[in-house]
């Protein structure tokens, strides 16, 4: 095996962490903790990383022993959209346990969106519901034109928050897209339908609640809880191809 072919794609919740590693698929789906004394810490909360080092842990203890010896993984990452660059930079420092030859990040809505197979080349709204947080995103050519998210989700489907009113924070988001855009983007998006992914997506009373406040195609992915970290799995032939990841690119492409 080439030294620097080989790819981990990295989906890093705050509730659960997945990885798909190159020729096995997902091998890692295991909870977003880390022990660093007596008992877990979760290290990932409402999609913010707050302990670094922790996730640092967690990605040695749980991948260290799938990884080929000497081998220099290229890594691609899934972020949220909102606050992205603080997660990213986070990210990346936490994957650095890994030692990394490349790391790239991914918005997590373009990994579902890839996962489905879905026609990037017309405005596509993308629904990602996980167990702290939940982001509405407008993909455009597959670059995210527009997103909204609420700290609310699956974990919070109980007493205090019902699903009936995480469908309707939902609704909120995408009513002040639709309000925002002056370009008839977010109306086309909905008439295509929504793309609905992340563990919310399994949870029928909430499909039940978005269905009937949405007025609008919902579309479920198949294993909507892993479509993230498949969609960036799907990016890793590319990118492990790509001469940078081979440390073969000529003179001229490492000048400035």
């Amino acid at each position: 095996m080439c030294r620097r072919r080989y790819g981990i794609a990295l989906d890093m919740g705050s509730a659960r962490t997945r990885a798909w590693l190159t020729g096995r698929g997902v091998v890692v789906d295991v909870p977003t903790v880390t022990f660093p004394g007596a008992g877990a810490v979760h290290p990932i909360q409402r999609g913010v990383i707050i302990d670094t080092p922790g996730c640092a842990r967690m990605l040695r203890r749980v991948l260290g022993d799938h990884l080929p010896r000497s081998i220099r993984p290229l890594v691609i990452v899934t972020a949220p959209v909102l606050d992205g660059v603080a997660y990213r930079t986070q990210a990346r420092a936490a994957v650095e346990a890994l030692h990394p030859h490349t790391v790239l990040t991914l918005p997590a809505a373009r990994g579902i969106a890839l996962a489905a197979g879905a026609d990037l080349s017309g405005p596509l709204m993308v629904v990602d519901v996980g167990a702290h947080l939940t982001e509405a995103v407008l993909l455009c050519d597959g670059a995210v034109t527009d997103a909204r998210r609420t700290a609310l989700g699956t974990a919070d489907l109980d007493d205090a928050v019902r699903a009936e009113e995480l469908a309707e924070a939902v609704a909120r988001m995408l009513t002040a897209m639709l309000r925002q855009d002056g370009t008839g983007l977010t109306v086309e998006a909905l008439r295509r339908g929504i793309l609905l992914a992340g563990g919310g997506a399994l949870r029928p009373e909430l499909t039940y609640h978005l269905t009937a406040r949405l007025h609008a195609p919902l579309r479920v992915l198949p294993a909507p809880h892993t479509a993230a970290v498949r969609g960036a799995a799907k990016l890793l032939p590319a990118a492990l191809a790509h001469p940078s990841a081979s440390g073969n690119l000529p003179p001229a492409a490492l000048r400035p």
